[in-house]
């Protein structure tokens, strides 16, 4: 069972075999990113969130970031969900040594990233679980590791937990460019979406639009 999840989790990233309809639905959305980035120049830093558990944000970030690197582009994921990661499981990558790691000074930032060949995209797994995730990723130390990550990357996509459960996503805000969130077909509610924009539009958050998945 554990090898038929992994199967199915690394099934469901887009690669030769994804229907011809899931793959122009990326590149859909990969252009209206673009459009709503604007005219902003340098790295793009983008948070993916969603209202509940459940509803595909990891999926969906990992796959944003294997179509932006089809064009070419530099593409980092990291793995911002420091209490329920699940980037690590998709990319079939070692948890360990990743984000929480970097932001208290156990390993160098060059030793956390992982190039996925098959993806054409980099990766900084979350790393240990730490008692206090909000308090890492909204500290100075994440702001200067995305400033020095900015100058390698070209995008760098961030998964975060669900917005309206914790606070990840909204204290990351003042770092990136903006916020993309994820709705799930026959699954969110309009009051949780509707409290997930009041919580993003609270912190300040440029919210990018917002993604159906599993039509």
């Amino acid at each position: 069972r554990k090898e038929e999840s992994i199967q199915q989790r690394s099934a469901s990233l887009l690669n030769d075999d994804t229907a011809f309809a899931v793959v122009e639905a990326y590149k859909a959305a990969r252009t209206n990113i673009i459009f709503a980035l604007g005219t902003s120049k340098g790295c793009k830093r983008i948070i993916i969130t969603s209202a509940n558990p459940g509803e595909g944000k990891t999926t969906t970030t990992l796959n944003l970031a294997i179509a932006f690197a089809q064009m070419d582009a530099k593409v980092l994921v990291i793995d911002g969900d420091l209490r329920k990661p699940r980037v690590y499981r998709h990319l079939q990558l070692e948890r360990k040594g990743g984000l929480s790691d970097i932001l208290c000074d156990l390993i160098d930032v060059k030793e956390a990233i992982h190039h996925c060949e098959n993806h054409g995209i980099d990766c900084i797994t979350s790393g240990q679980i730490p008692p206090n995730p909000a308090e890492l990723l909204g500290s100075e130390a994440m702001g200067k590791l995305l400033d020095y990550l900015s100058e390698t990357y070209d995008y760098i996509f961030i998964d975060t937990p669900p917005v309206t459960i914790v606070t990840e996503a909204s204290v990351m805000a003042k770092y990136v460019n903006g916020v993309i969130v994820v709705a799930r077909q026959n699954y969110t509610i309009h009051e949780s979406l509707i409290k997930a924009r009041e919580n993003l539009l609270f912190a300040k958050a440029k919210i990018l639009g917002y993604i159906l998945n599993d039509i």
